[in-house]
């Protein structure tokens, strides 16, 4: 089993991790200072938002030199510290990959905008205008991720360029041989210096319709989005058939470098679902993420249908992805606990950590997960996250997913001696690894043992998922094994999503199944459950199922 399938990976935002010198940021060294929080975890691999040099209009995404480190985190030596060290004790390491844009600083954008004539123009796209002086506007409709339209006016040879996400983000036109060959170098760089693998950013924007026809509008309510991106039908913009093309061909120079790995990131309404990026399951990526869980609201029918698409839509041998919380969302710990109390948010929390580990596929956490971080409050000017601002406070935007992680219940939380770059969440003196990691009760010690259990049972890593009461309206139950003729043990996940008690019918639990985990750290493990099981309220509990 390949070693992506048998991990999980957890997310390291660098500007949050753990600062080394004082200056507010986090930085490579203090990644490397805290690994040993991570193999005490049991996390077999780390993904890294961007590093690289990068004005940082959008904190790394704006990239403006590709085989370098951004000063602000270290240099290339103590990334090569950190890879060697996380090697060392069995950790790997996936860079984040930005393909379909730079930053309007790379070299390689200042070349293309000098003149029209210029050796890299067609690296990037442009258009004409329609019109003339004070009639002058972009050739179609489009929308920019971030708001606005995703045409900049270049004053000084008078054509518009295409950025899909900020003005500072031009896109990269992959139709251009040579930009294929410049990026499969990029990647050739990191995989010799011995990277893991990457996480693709923003995979199903690289392909464009250089027609030019405009985006249809969204009907409904989408009409009336705030944000003017969502008001669209991006059918012209993205998702083209060339990008299955530039990934095949990327995945070609993956394969050269034994267990290394591609995990793409994609719109939840792209055609076909961001399942449509594995391919065949075998010609372009070998992991790809389901936001469509991240964005689910609390509850076991709509925790089920998310879960059972996903599963139908993984083509074998493809293999799924599980994450509830990355630097673009809401913490699940806050997005779960919106209106509920303190005590119910703590045992989501406990239920989300058994769900995330225990379903089928590569889970992701995401950094101060496995300690119930919350977003964190701020104030306006506190934000530092462009798209923030734009819809502060309308959107809760990206800077509260991103604070600080939370070490010790010191004034900057562990994380710094000086004035962090983003204000510590308001709860470090409960919620930091120091309070819980010697708590047997706590959820530290929870997402370790899960992640034991997970690395220690072939039905967990590799088993069959099967949903045991497709029909009941607050509980999911699901079973996880290997096929019958594979003599091992089976587990059985009942989870109570409801904050009342739910009596559980279900013939499958004998009298033999051990209850071996409650994410209720007060119930007992030894209760009657011949055929059935009282569920707390939010309690979820995972039986052993013994061989036969």
């Amino acid at each position: 089993m390949t070693w992506w399938r048998r991990e999980v990976i957890y997310q390291i935002y660098p500007w949050s991790f753990q600062d080394s010198n004082g200056d507010g940021i986090g930085d490579l060294a203090g990644i490397t200072a805290r690994l040993d929080h991570l193999r005490a975890l049991g996390i077999g691999g780390i993904w890294l938002s961007p590093i690289y040099p990068s004005p940082m209009h959008d904190f790394g995404y704006d990239v403006s030199e590709h085989c370098a480190i951004d000063p602000r985190f270290g240099t290339l030596e103590d990334f090569d510290r950190l890879l060697q060290e996380s090697h060392r004790r069995g950790i790997r390491v996936l860079m984040d990959l930005v393909l379909n844009h730079t930053s309007d600083q790379h070299p390689w954008f200042l070349e293309a905008r000098v003149s029209r004539d210029s050796a890299k123009r067609d690296w990037y796209y442009w258009a004409d205008p329609v019109g003339r002086g004070w009639r002058r506007r972009p050739p179609n409709n489009w929308q920019a991720v971030f708001g606005g339209s995703a045409w900049a006016w270049d004053a000084a040879t008078e054509q518009y360029y295409l950025h899909s996400f900020l003005k500072e983000q031009p896109d990269l036109n992959w139709r251009n041989p040579e930009v294929q060959s410049a990026m499969e170098q990029v990647a050739r760089f990191w995989l010799d210096r011995e990277v893991d693998g990457f996480r693709l950013d923003a995979i199903n924007w690289i392909g464009k319709d250089v027609q030019w026809p405009s985006n249809p509008s969204a009907a409904g309510r989408d009409r009336f989005r705030m944000r003017s991106y969502l008001r669209q039908l991006h059918q012209h913009d993205r998702d083209q058939p060339e990008t299955h093309e530039a990934l095949r061909a990327l995945r070609k120079i993956i394969d050269q470098y034994p267990e290394t790995v591609l995990v793409g990131e994609a719109s939840a309404d792209t055609p076909g679902g961001p399942a449509a990026f594995y391919g065949d399951g075998t010609d372009e990526l070998h992991l790809v993420f389901n936001f469509r869980l991240l964005k689910a609201r609390w509850g076991a029918e709509s925790f089920r249908q998310v879960i059972d698409e996903w599963e139908r839509a993984v083509p074998s041998p493809g293999w799924p992805t599980q994450v509830l919380s990355n630097h673009d969302q809401s913490r699940h710990a806050t997005r779960h606990s919106r209106g509920v109390s303190e005590r119910q948010r703590d045992r989501r929390a406990r239920m989300a950590a058994l769900l995330l580990l225990t379903l089928r596929g590569t889970p992701f956490l995401y950094y101060g997960e496995e300690i119930g971080m919350c977003d964190g409050r701020l104030r306006y000017r506190d934000l530092r996250d462009p798209y923030t601002k734009r819809y502060w406070p309308f959107s809760p935007g990206r800077d509260p997913a991103r604070t600080p992680m939370q070490w010790d219940a010191t004034p900057q939380a562990g994380f710094t001696t000086g004035r962090p770059w983003l204000p510590v969440s308001a709860d470090p003196d409960r919620i930091n690894v120091a309070a819980q990691c010697d708590d047997p009760d706590s959820l530290l010690t929870l997402y370790r043992r899960l992640i034991h259990l997970r690395r220690t049972s072939p039905a967990l890593l590799d088993g069959e998922y099967e949903d045991l009461l497709p029909e009941h309206p607050t509980c999911l139950v699901y079973r996880r094994a290997l096929p019958a003729a594979v003599p091992v043990d089976a587990w059985i996940i009942a989870a109570n999503l409801s904050p009342r008690p739910q009596f559980v019918e279900l013939k499958l639990i004998t009298p033999t199944c051990r209850v071996h985990v409650s994410t209720d750290p007060l119930a007992p493990l030894d209760r009657p459950h011949d055929g059935a099981v009282l569920l707390q309220p939010e309690e979820a509990l995972l039986f052993r199922v013994p061989p036969e």
